[in-house]
C-alpha cells in the first residue's frame, strides 16, 4: 500500500452525502490529544454532534479506534455505536453483537516487562489494553527512540507487528486492521450498500483509507503527514466544522 506524499492530498473533503457510512477514528481525529491516554475528554459538543450524525445517518456511524470498545463506550457515558477497537481486533456490529479475534498470549507480559525497564520514569506511559499493550511518550519526547527500540526488543514474536503513531508504539497481534474491520461493518446494515468514509489521523487509519476507498468511498486525513487518503483536514476543531457542516447541509430529512 504506497503512500502518497504529503503535498498530494490538500483538497478539503466533500460534505457527507446521505448514503455515506460514516467511520471515525477517536484520538487525534474527534477529540484532542492530551499528555496521557486517560487524559482525553469528551465535551458535550462531541457528544451532541455524534448523536446527530448518527440519526441523520440512519444511523452508519462507526467509531474505529485503537482504544477498546469498553474503553471508548465509559468516555461516551450511554452512547455504544457501532465499530472497532484495538485497531480491529474486536468490532461491533450496529444490533450491539461483538465480536473479537483471537489473540496470541503475551501481550500481558510485555507490559509487564515494559513497566519493569521504565518504572524510573513517570512521563512514559504503558497502556496494557488486554489484547495489545502501547507506550507513550508525548511527556518525554526525547526518549522516543528508546521506546521503540525497548518495544521491538521485549516484543520478539512473529505473532505480533509494532505500529508506530503519534508519540506511541504499539504491539499488536498480526491479523486484524481497522481496513479488515471496515469491510466486515460495510457487510451488515445500515451500514451495507452505502459509500464508506473514514476519517483518521495516524498511519494504522492508513488501512481504513484504502478498505473505503477500495469500495468506492474515500479516506480524510487529519493533519499532516504521508497518506493514500484523497483528502485532507487540519485539525480536530476542523473535523468538527465539516461534520457540523454536513449536518446543516443534509437537513432534517437527509435519513435513509
Amino acid at each position: 500500500m504506497a503512500l502518497m506524499a504529503e503535498t498530494g492530498t490538500e483538497a478539503r473533503p466533500p460534505l457527507l452525502h446521505a448514503d455515506a457510512a460514516l467511520f471515525l477514528d477517536f484520538d487525534g481525529t474527534i477529540a484532542a490529544f492530551a499528555s496521557r491516554p486517560d487524559g482525553v475528554t469528551v465535551d458535550e459538543q462531541l457528544l451532541t454532534l455524534l448523536e446527530r450524525l448518527f440519526t441523520r445517518q440512519g444511523g452508519a456511524l462507526a467509531l474505529v479506534t485503537g482504544r477498546s470498545l469498553a474503553s471508548l463506550d465509559a468516555m461516551l457515558v450511554s452512547a455504544r455505536y457501532a465499530g472497532a477497537g484495538l485497531h480491529g481486533l474486536e468490532w461491533r456490529v450496529a444490533s450491539g453483537k461483538t465480536i473479537s479475534s483471537a489473540n496470541p498470549v503475551g501481550a500481558r507480559r510485555y507490559a509487564v516487562a515494559l513497566r519493569e525497564r521504565f518504572r524510573a520514569d513517570p512521563r512514559l506511559v504503558i497502556e496494557d489494553k488486554g489484547a495489545t499493550v502501547a507506550i507513550h511518550w508525548r511527556q518525554a519526547p526525547e526518549r522516543a527512540e528508546e521506546c521503540v527500540a525497548a518495544m521491538r526488543e521485549i516484543v520478539a514474536s512473529p505473532e505480533f507487528e509494532i505500529l508506530l503513531g503519534h508519540a506511541v508504539a504499539e504491539a499488536r497481534p498480526r491479523g486484524a486492521d481497522k481496513g479488515s474491520a471496515l469491510r466486515a461493518l460495510s457487510t451488515h446494515p445500515p451500514f451495507k450498500g452505502r459509500r464508506p468514509v473514514f476519517v483518521g489521523d495516524d498511519r494504522t487509519d492508513e488501512d481504513g483509507f484504502f478498505a473505503a476507498q477500495e469500495l468506492g468511498g474515500h479516506g480524510v486525513k487529519v493533519g499532516p503527514g504521508t497518506t493514500i487518503a484523497r483528502y485532507r483536514i487540519a485539525t480536530v476543531t476542523g473535523v468538527r466544522d465539516w461534520l457540523a457542516a454536513s449536518l446543516a447541509a443534509l437537513g432534517p430529512g437527509a435519513t435513509r
